[in-house]
């Protein structure tokens, strides 16, 4: 199944609100990381319901913003669901962004990246859209330090990516952007029960469950467009 297939699946069935939901506790932490000024051009890979474009339309003075999706039907909901003119959809491969080279701001992904197909081909596009000083926020939790995250993966009938935290570091630097920051943002919103309610069904014990969303969390990093980077193709228009 191809990854447009099953998140068009997840949209006729209402999981994009739960997904929504679910990623909201960390994606919010991570959109304070983009230093959204008035006028700024924000795109969200991988937009899902839209909702990270909407909390950035009500809190700061984004310009505009684009979600970029593969799923038709996830797209269709996602517009249904923003009533602000500054927000459009579309869409696209995260390694074919129908964006001018060095035309966006910043770029925002939550639990998305690691479903591209060539992640490396990825970062490169996000290097290419962004003008020198842009950043880009990469947020999510399946990542191979957090082993908790393991069987989401397993449960998924698409190919999905490993990485460490080591992996995105180099393989930022390696497309052009300066590793900012990376840090692990904790989801303190999951309601951990007490001990001797263990083992659950999800969990066999209070400490696992505690180290997946206590300590683990959520891997955010923050790259930053070098002024430095080679030639760019300037041919590709927005759309």
């Amino acid at each position: 199944m191809s990854v447009a297939d099953e998140f068009d699946e997840w949209a006729h069935s209402g999981k994009d609100r739960g997904m929504e939901e679910r990623h909201w506790h960390t994606a919010k932490h991570a959109l304070r990381r983009l230093p959204v000024e008035a006028g700024d051009t924000v795109v969200d890979l991988g937009t899902g319901s839209g909702y990270a474009l909407r909390a950035l339309s009500e809190t700061t003075g984004m310009g505009r913003g684009y979600g970029v999706d593969r799923s038709p039907a996830m797209l269709q909901n996602a517009r249904s669901y923003a009533d602000d003119p500054r927000i459009g959809f579309s869409r696209a491969d995260f390694g074919h962004l129908p964006f001018a080279t060095g035309h966006v701001d910043h770029v925002f992904t939550m639990e998305a990246f690691y479903y591209a197909t060539d992640l490396d081909a990825a970062l490169r596009e996000v290097a290419r859209v962004l003008r020198p000083g842009g950043t880009f926020a990469c947020a999510v939790n399946f990542y191979e330090e957090n082993v908790h995250s393991y069987g989401w993966g397993e449960t998924m009938d698409v190919d999905l990516t490993l990485w460490s935290a080591a992996d995105y570091r180099t393989a930022f630097r390696d497309a052009g952007l300066h590793v900012a920051s990376q840090e692990t943002v904790p989801d303190r919103e999951v309601e951990i029960p007490a001990a001797e309610a263990f083992p659950t069904e999800n969990w066999e014990s209070r400490e696992d469950m505690i180290e997946r969303y206590r300590e683990l969390g959520t891997l955010l990093t923050v790259g930053v467009a070098r002024s430095d980077a080679g030639p760019r193709d300037r041919a590709r228009g927005t759309e």
